[in-house]
């Protein structure tokens, strides 16, 4: 046969060999799916997918694979339609036994005496390269880092040992020439012009492929989207069909085609901001300084916002989104929160931003493992373009593993450190986050384990074309020069001006302007003993005065302590709060709904009423306070707390006229007691002592005007003044430090060999990495996004006659859940850390119900009997008004 001939019987499905045709790649009705058929699906998926994306995509694609720009989609496509070739082995054949009796009945032989490879992702790895190197103008290392991209569509990347130890050298002979006729034909209906450059491709853009492919083929693998069957014999015919369905697809799951939500190219800070408010308020100092510096911008850009709290950071970041998918045709946006809670916070905000911008329809993900229960995400699911609504939350982006790939998304900074580490699927994260505006909020609140695995995160999101905005109010110097580096920049080559600033770096250079913040009224400072009564003592004193308060301690077991002891020394006028994360997720929402009504901007305050809280209220809650008690914590977030003081504009009783922060454990004769108090495990006893010199030194805090000075002096290791006591100068310097020092070392080396290092080749990045889970269940100790102590995740349940009773509902655990039942349960969930507790709960087996379950999933029920839950000696009390609650009991 002529080559013209040849190639003619290679252009139909009908012209095949029969061997190569009657090859299955998915099982069902009659013969199932084809292999070539299936192929030629994903590749037309791919196709759709980047025509979807910027052009700014698709040229970074083409420089990262060597392709000449015309030329890139078709060669990316129809690589990665090959991620199934390995499916042509008679392992694989073999595991349906109605396509296995088609395979022989069409002259396809099985050998029975040996186990044959069955893993087809493997087998990809292991027959493409050769069967490919023969049929394209490519140099072998670019083969060779192409396939190892396809072939990790299955979740994981395979080392060298994996494809050494899966030759499979009994296959019969006939199913090279059937997978080489697949080939062939599948190649010749592609037909990709020109050729790559040599060499090997970047680990960035392997993973960027990887991610590509495996989302490509989940949408290609939907029958409902892509019925089995040869549906038209003509093979370009079939795969331009695969196109039109491939478009059609992407748009009923939520997919639009790029569109950058900037509509006027010269707009004014003030015009930008009127929009993104909603509102005419003239822009604040760091808005119109940032955005002096983004009017310059070019290319992917880092910017580094430091300044101190209401002085619109969000609004910030929003508006650099804005500039920056104008320079660079950025494909979407990603802001990433300390916690849940923040990201429910700006989730909301997020929203109404791209309800102001967006002219055509666009999908928003919450992107953290409580998404699916929260209600403002409930509201979007099912809205269409067609509906009217210009934004809304796709049901099948939502899912495990797609969520980052939604344009826009807001959500926890985990979910996107897992893109850099060897969880299944992580590089479809990164390919959701390439190309991106990602904003990284409170990057100071981290600890240096998951500090470091934000510098890799940095790393890789230049390296796959994004912008990234990290915002702060207080940075250490040694934090910010290690973020710089991360992203290739000399921190010597950032012009340093004075506290609050804002900072640039792209293509041109690095820029840095000052702005002029907000004053906050002067802050006096006075120290009370650590003890709780010496707290609650005061602030009996400072309500009996009038006004609204709060305290802030390093513990809920000090925060229900104290709760109790004032409650039986205040009386009904005044109103108190407990506030903390240790009560059932739905009442702990209340609660904070609550805070925000009494203490927040524009509130009807009562005349006296305390907030007495841990943590949960040092972040991104804007509440204001006539005066506050602190628990000694490091300088930065204690200067956190005391921002909350005198925020707003307004009345206050005349002996708060002043703001005063009354902190416990600040007495210039000794240092608190950091093990009776629990501080010393809550935070790094050097940085504490270090916090405790620095404030019996100071009277009044001006702040912002202090912040920069105050934090950079307590994270530079410094002096310690030669008046301080010989103890505690041994205390700081020897002891706390030498641990201080130690653990730093060790957390930042455990984060280096759990991250994976996007300059190395695949084989040595991959090599020392442990395999982890990405859906929120026990990822190890390995591939943790944080330290800190283990913890279970309890569900309350009061038990009667084998039912479960949760609010008016009942429950029969040993039936299947309803979806209204499970997210029941879910809104009651408790995270727990105590050790003997975690231990105990997960120890126990797992829940039937829970574990057929996917929103429950790896938690625990804490089975209650008159609201208690006993474990040897302890006590587990659930108390509505002061939550859960560790009591011991008396007795052997």
């Amino acid at each position: 046969m002529d080559l013209q001939n040849h190639h003619a019987s290679l252009r139909r499905f009908s012209t095949l060999s029969p061997s190569a045709r009657v090859i299955w790649a998915k099982s069902g009705d009659g013969a199932g799916h084809g292999l070539l058929a299936h192929l030629l699906d994903v590749a037309a998926v791919v196709e759709a997918l980047l025509q979807f994306e910027p052009e700014a995509t698709r040229r970074w694609a083409a420089r990262a694979f060597g392709l000449q720009e015309q030329n890139c989609v078709r060669w990316i496509s129809a690589a990665a339609g090959l991620h199934d070739f390995g499916k042509a082995i008679p392992g694989f054949q073999a595991k349906w036994s109605a396509g296995q009796q088609h395979d022989e009945a069409h002259g396809l032989t099985f050998v029975r005496s040996r186990s044959l490879l069955d893993r087809h992702d493997l087998a990809t790895a292991v027959h493409l390269q050769r069967a490919w190197r023969g049929k394209i103008n490519a140099d072998r290392k670019w083969i060779e880092d192409v396939v190892c991209a396809i072939s990790a569509h299955h979740g994981f990347h395979f080392s060298r040992l994996d494809r050494n130890n899966a030759q499979d050298l009994m296959e019969p002979p006939e199913w090279a020439l059937a997978r080489q006729s697949v080939l062939d034909a599948y190649w010749l209906t592609l037909s990709p012009q020109g050729s790559p450059e040599p060499g090997a491709l970047s680990l960035p853009a392997i993973n960027w492929l990887a991610g590509l492919t495996s989302a490509a083929d989940w949408i290609a693998s939907n029958p409902d989207w892509f019925p089995m069957g040869e549906r038209l014999d003509d093979l370009s015919a079939y795969h331009q069909d695969g196109i039109e369905r491939g478009t059609a697809a992407l748009k009923r799951i939520g997919w639009s085609t790029y569109q950058t939500l900037q509509p006027w190219t010269n707009a004014s800070t003030a015009d930008l901001l009127q929009q993104i408010l909603g509102a005419a308020k003239p822009p604040r100092p760091l808005q119109e300084a940032g955005d002096q510096l983004l009017q310059s911008t070019k290319g992917p850009a880092l910017m580094l916002v430091e300044a101190p709290m209401g002085e619109g950071k969000t609004e910030m970041a929003f508006l650099a989104h804005l500039r920056l998918q104008a320079a660079n045709h950025h494909r979407g946006l990603y802001v990433a929160l300390p916690t849940q809670a923040t990201g429910n916070a700006m989730f909301k905000r997020a929203h109404r931003f791209l309800q102001n911008f967006a002219d055509v329809h666009l999908d928003l993900q919450l992107v953290h493992g409580g998404a699916a229960m929260n209600a403002d995400v409930q509201q979007l699911r099912g809205i269409n373009d067609s509906a009217g609504d210009s934004i809304s939350a796709s049901a099948w982006l939502s899912q495990r593993r797609r969520p980052l790939l939604s344009a826009y998304g807001v959500g926890t900074v985990d979910q996107a450190l897992l893109a850099t580490m060897n969880v299944k699927h992580h590089f479809v994260r990164l390919w959701g986050l390439s190309n991106r505006v990602v904003v990284l909020d409170e990057v100071h609140a981290y600890d240096t384990y998951t500090s470091t695995l934000i510098d890799a995160l940095l790393m890789w999101l230049k390296a796959v074309g994004s912008s990234v905005i990290l915002m702060s109010a207080t940075l250490p110097r040694s934090r910010k020069h290690e973020l710089l580096k991360a992203w290739g920049v000399e921190p010597e080559s950032i012009p340093e001006k004075a506290y609050p600033r804002v900072a640039i770096a792209d293509d041109s250079g690095c820029r840095t302007e000052h702005f002029k913040a907000r004053a906050l009224s002067p802050i006096h400072l006075e120290g009370v003993h650590e003890g709780l009564e010496a707290l609650c003592e005061s602030a009996v004193e400072q309500l009996a005065h009038g006004g609204c308060g709060a305290v802030i301690v390093n513990t809920v077991d000090r925060a229900q302590a104290l709760y109790a002891m004032l409650s039986s020394q205040v009386d009904e006028s005044v109103q108190m709060v407990l506030f903390h994360a240790r009560f059932p997720a739905d009442q702990r929402s209340g609660i904070e709904q609550r805070v925000l009504a009494l203490f927040g901007e524009g509130a009807d305050r009562p005349d006296r009423a305390l907030l007495i809280a841990t943590q949960v209220a040092e972040q991104s809650l804007d509440i204001d306070f006539d005066f506050m008690l602190s628990d000694l914590a490091p300088i930065d977030l204690l200067l956190q707390r005391a921002g909350r003081l005198h925020r707003h504009q307004r009345k206050r009783p005349e002996a708060h006229k002043e703001a005063r922060l009354t902190v416990a454990g600040l007495r210039p004769d000794r240092l608190p007691d950091l093990k009776a108090t629990a501080w010393g495990y809550v935070y790094q006893p050097y940085i504490l002592g270090c916090t405790w010199v620095c404030l019996n030194r100071e009277q009044v805090l001006h702040l912002p005007d202090d912040i920069d000075r105050l934090v950079q002096w307590v994270y530079s290791q410094p002096a310690l003044p030669d008046d301080l006591d010989a103890e505690i100068c041994k205390f700081i310097d020897e002891e706390a430090f030498g641990h201080h020092l130690a653990e730093h070392r060790s957390h930042k080396q455990q984060a280096m060999n759990v991250s994976i290092d996007p300059s190395r080749r695949p084989d040595d990045a991959y090599a020392p990495l442990p395999r982890g889970n990405e859906d929120g269940g026990p990822l190890g100790e390995e591939n943790k996004t944080r330290l800190g102590r283990e913890t279970v995740t309890l569900i309350p349940v009061e038990m009667q006659d084998g039912l479960w009773r949760v609010h008016d509902r009942w429950i029969n655990p040993q039936e299947p859940l309803s979806h209204d039942a499970a997210r029941a349960l879910y809104q009651r969930q408790i995270k727990v850390s105590r050790k003997s507790v975690v231990q105990h709960f997960t120890a126990k087996p797992a829940c039937v119900a829970f574990d057929d379950h996917p929103l429950l999933r790896y938690f625990r029920p804490l089975p209650l009997m008159n609201q208690c839950h006993d474990i040897g000696a302890l006590r587990l009390r659930l108390c509505h008004a002061t939550g859960l609650i560790y009591e011991k009991q008396e007795g052997p």
